[in-house]
């Protein structure tokens, strides 16, 4: 059998809503080479031992890689793929060079293509991220191994909004919260947040293909057995009141779940927020402070930025 290989060029800041794009238009793995991989990665402030093996040799941008069974009729589907990717400017996503290309893949190679782009990476202080194929034990005893498959989609979680919004939930979280996770994507917030003593998760996405890719890595990973993923949109009809609300996803979609997030959020809570690039960050900002959040910590790496928001205090 023979597989179809469909390539798009496109930036960084976009590889996740391209893959999630391509797993919906059927495909049945995603690997993503990003030159944001080196920049990110080269040092490594934990100790570990990083090489350049697997890592892409891009310079700039990024390339979203999708594998599709022969039996499904590319020319009907390209066209939703070019119209999808090519709406993401309406959403604050550059798209960069924006190519597609279509290639053939014998099967004995595809399978395996997209798993050398992927090894385990310490995150934080805490968390490291391993592919569910790949072998890795701690030495040190705070160290906490997320386990997930990052073939069928989004990607590994070590794209640097997911860093620093696992770099967020480690200052934040304390034991026992209730947490909501609004587009969980992989489900790799949620995991961490069980790991880092969340007492009840609720993880959520609009995307089935989302909801079904959380569900199979939390079950990858014991510690987060007990997390709720369904589909929703945004926090619309929700009613938990939340100690925190997590949510890495797009600053234009940010701004549409400020006020379910500020009717959820107790007084004490924390809002957490990521996938902003520098250019969107007082927007959402100033949208925060005119609900009446206050801005408690930022995170940054390079031009991505992760904040912490808070209600004031009552007196």
């Amino acid at each position: 059998m023979k597989w179809n290989e469909v390539k798009i060029e496109t930036a960084s800041e976009a590889v996740e809503a391209v893959a999630n794009i391509l797993m919906e238009a059927g495909a049945s793995g995603v690997a993503i080479e990003d030159s944001l991989d080196v920049e990110n990665f080269q040092s490594d402030p934990y100790g570990e031992i990083l090489t350049k093996e697997g890592f892409t040799t891009l310079t700039e941008g990024a390339i979203v890689m999708a594998y599709f069974p022969e039996t499904i009729f590319l020319p009907e589907i390209l066209p939703f793929i070019k119209n999808r990717v090519t709406q993401l400017p309406e959403f604050g996503l550059a798209i960069g060079k924006n190519i597609v290309s279509v290639s053939e893949v014998e099967e004995s190679n595809w399978a395996t293509a997209w798993k050398k782009y992927y090894h385990p990476v310490r995150l934080t202080r805490m968390l490291t991220v391993v592919p569910s194929w790949e072998t890795y034990h701690t030495e040190d005893p705070l160290e906490k191994i997320i386990t997930l498959d990052p073939g069928m989609a989004f990607g590994t979680g070590t794209h640097p909004t997911t860093a620093l919004t696992l770099q967020a939930l480690e200052v934040t979280l304390r034991g026992g919260e209730t947490l909501l996770d609004v587009g969980t994507g992989s489900g790799v917030l949620s995991i961490a947040a069980k790991y880092l003593g969340a007492k009840d998760v609720y993880a959520y996405d609009l995307d089935e293909v989302a909801v079904r890719s959380a569900k199979e890595n939390i079950a990858l990973n014991e510690v987060a057995k007990d997390v709720h993923v369904s589909a929703n949109d945004l926090l619309k009809g929700i009613e938990i009141e939340s100690d925190v609300i997590v949510a890495n996803i797009l600053a234009d979609i940010i701004l549409l779940m400020i006020p379910d997030a500020w009717r959820l959020l107790k007084q004490t809570g924390s809002l957490i927020v990521s996938g902003i690039i520098e250019d969107k960050k007082e927007m959402v900002i100033e949208a925060m402070e005119n609900q009446g959040f206050i801005v408690d910590q930022i995170f940054q790496q390079k031009d991505w930025y992760a904040i912490i928001l808070k209600k004031p205090e009552v007196d």
